[in-house]
């Protein structure tokens, strides 16, 4: 029985960690999920339309990933409703982003974040991550161009010390 602890936990630690339609693409429906990204950064951007703070941030992400594409730099931006589908495409039809949008479809929202290191469930809530290095830096809270790129800085100079 000891032998198969082990590979028991290695199995678990392994399993992706959400389920296949947790996370579905705005517009298409498809499933989609954090860890198939494949960028050297990744920001996860939780928000809701009812967050005001959200709706403020969001052109200024929007303008920040527009100028990581245009530098051709290795960035993922993707922002996850914790809302309906229904509210989220009414919403950006009025808030056009140049990122994409993925709707949580889970039943337990605080759980899933935390899962993202938001121990206190607020929104809005953004990760941005290095996971060839192992490295991720949490903002909660409202963000702009200027707190991104502090965060990729720090993450950069992290795993360079790697």
């Amino acid at each position: 029985m000891k032998k198969l602890y082990p590979a028991l936990l290695a199995a678990l630690l392994a399993a992706p960690l959400h389920a296949a339609d947790e996370f579905t693409v705005h517009g298409s429906g498809a499933a989609q999920s954090p860890e198939k990204l494949t960028a050297e950064v990744q920001v996860l951007n939780f928000w809701a339309t009812w967050c005001k703070p959200c709706r403020r941030e969001m052109p200024q992400m929007s303008k920040w990933y527009r100028a990581q594409r245009a530098k051709k730099a290795s960035v993922a931006m993707v922002g996850i409703a914790v809302d309906s589908a229904d509210n989220v495409a009414a919403f950006l039809k009025t808030m056009p982003v140049s990122y994409p949008v993925w709707i949580y479809n889970g039943n337990n929202s605080r759980a899933m974040m935390k899962v993202y290191g938001n121990q206190v469930g607020g929104l809005p809530y953004t990760v941005v991550r290095m996971p060839k290095c192992g490295q991720q830096q949490a903002l909660l809270g409202e963000v702009n161009g200027a707190k991104l790129d502090q965060a990729v800085a720090e993450l950069r100079g992290r795993c360079s010390k790697k």
